[in-house]
C-alpha cells in the first residue's frame, strides 16, 4: 500500500539491517498468516481438517474460553480498530503532506490541507456496503502500480549517482527500532486472512498463494527501497515523493493523493462493521438504526481528524502503529493462539519456531513502543 513510500526512509535509519529486515518480515509474516489460518480448523473424528471458526475473533475466543466467553475477542476487536483508525489517520496525514508539497505557493498550512482532504471524505458516511469500497480498492491497486513504476524508473535514471557508501554502518538503537516499526506495518494484513480464505474458490491453495504473494512483496519492496535510497541517500524523506524533482513530485503526489483518499474507505469501514458486530450482539434494533450508523460513521471520520491534527508526522506515527497493533495482530497473538489451540498436535520445531516468534514480537514491540513515543515527544518538545 501507500505506506511502501516510508520504507525508503527506514532504510536511512537501520542502514544494511534494513534490507534484512523487509526480507525477514515478509517470512515471519507469511509464516504467522499461515499459522493463524490454521487455527481455523479442527480434526474430526476421521482426522479430516474441517473448518470451525470464521474470524480472528473467533480464534482468540476459542482460546479464552476457559476465562472469559468473549474476552479473547473483545481483546482482538479493540487491538483491531486500532489499527485501522490509525491507518485511516495516516491517510489523511499523508494527504496533507501531499497537497502541501503540490501546492507550496498556496499561503495553507498542511493541517489546513489535512481538513480540505478530510471535506473530500464525508461520503464515508454513507458508505454501507464492501462492494462501493472493493471497486475503489481496485482503482487504487492500479495508481499504487504507476505510481510504484516511476519512482523506480527516475532512480534507475540517476543510477550514475548511485553509492554504496550512502547505507550506515554504525546505527543509532532507537531510530533503528523505528525503523522496525515502519517496516512490520508495511506488511500487516493478518486481520483479512481469515476472511480472505474463506472467499477462496479452493482454500487449498491459500498456503500456495501466501507464499507467492509475499515473495513478489518483498522484491518489490526491496527494489523500491534500496533504489530510492541509493538515489538520495541522507537527504532521504519521511515520504520519498518530495525527493523527486518538481515536475515530477505535483504530479506523482497528486496520484498519491487521490490513491490515499480511494483508499480510506476500506480501513474505515473494517473499522465501523467491527463496531457494529460488536454493538448487534447486545441491541439488535439500534443496530440497524440509520441514525445510530450514522453517528457512529461520523465520529470515526472526526476521531481520524483530530488525531491527524495533533500528529502530523508520518514515520513516527507508522512506526507507533507497526510496533503496538502491527507486532501483536501480526506476531504475538497468531503465534499464541497456535500454541494454545494446537499444541499437542506440533513438532518440537513448530513449537520452537512459535515461541521465537512469539518472544522476537515481543521485543521488537516493546522496543518500539518506547522509542516511537520518545521521538513523538522530542517532536512535540
Amino acid at each position: 500500500g501507500i505506506f511502501v513510500l516510508g520504507l525508503p526512509y527506514a532504510l536511512l535509519h537501520s542502514g544494511y539491517s534494513g534490507l534484512l529486515l523487509i526480507v525477514l518480515a515478509a517470512a515471519l509474516c507469511c509464516y504467522t498468516g499461515k499459522i493463524l489460518v490454521a487455527c481455523l480448523y479442527e480434526e474430526n473424528e476421521d482426522g479430516q481438517l474441517i473448518r470451525v471458526r470464521d474470524t480472528y475473533e473467533d480464534i482468540a475466543n476459542a482460546c479464552c474460553k476457559k476465562l472469559s466467553p468473549n474476552l479473547g475477542g473483545i481483546v482482538v476487536n479493540v487491538t483491531q480498530v486500532v489499527e485501522l483508525i490509525m491507518t485511516c489517520i495516516l491517510y489523511l496525514i499523508v494527504s496533507g503532506n501531499l497537497l502541501s508539497h503540490s501546492f507550496p505557493y498556496v499561503p495553507v498550512t498542511e493541517k489546513t490541507w489535512s481538513v480540505i482532504a478530510f471535506v473530500t471524505l464525508l461520503p464515508c458516511i454513507f458508505i454501507r456496503t464492501l462492494k462501493i469500497v472493493s471497486k475503489l480498492s481496485q482503482l487504487c491497486s492500479l495508481v499504487h502500480f504507476v505510481i510504484i513504476f516511476v519512482v523506480i524508473t527516475y532512480c534507475l535514471i540517476q543510477m550514475h549517482q548511485w553509492s554504496w557508501a550512502k547505507f550506515r554502518l554504525s546505527l543509532e538503537f532507537e531510530d533503528f527500532l523505528v525503523s522496525v516499526g515502519v517496516i512490520i506495518f508495511s506488511y500487516t494484513s493478518q486481520i483479512f486472512l481469515p476472511t480472505l480464505e474463506g472467499n477462496m474458490k479452493n482454500p487449498g491453495e491459500f498456503r500456495c498463494m501466501l507464499n507467492w504473494t509475499h515473495f513478489f512483496a518483498c522484491i518489490l519492496k526491496t527494489t523500491f527501497a534500496l533504489t530510492a535510497f541509493l538515489t538520495w541517500g541522507e537527504k532521504t524523506k519521511e515520504v520519498i515523493t518530495d525527493n523527486l524533482p518538481s515536475f515530477l513530485e505535483t504530479l506523482v503526489n497528486l496520484c498519491l493523493l487521490t490513491k490515499a483518499l480511494l483508499s480510506y474507505p476500506l480501513p474505515f469501514f473494517a473499522a465501523t462493521e467491527i463496531v457494529y458486530s460488536c454493538i448487534s450482539k447486545d441491541n439488535h434494533s439500534n443496530y440497524r438504526s440509520p441514525l445510530l450508523a450514522m453517528a457512529v460513521r461520523g465520529s470515526f471520520l472526526l476521531l481520524t481528524l483530530l488525531m491527524a491534527m495533533f500528529t502530523p508526522h508520518f514515520a513516527l506515527l507508522m512506526g507507533l502503529s507497526g510496533s503496538v497493533t502491527g507486532a501483536a495482530m501480526t506476531f504475538l497473538l497468531p503465534s499464541l493462539f497456535h500454541l494454545k489451540l494446537k499444541w499437542k498436535k506440533l513438532s518440537f520445531l513448530e513449537k520452537y519456531a512459535d515461541i521465537s516468534v512469539f518472544i522476537l514480537g515481543f521485543f521488537c514491540s516493546l522496543a518500539g513502543i518506547v522509542c516511537s513515543i520518545k521521538g513523538l515527544l522530542e517532536v512535540f518538545g
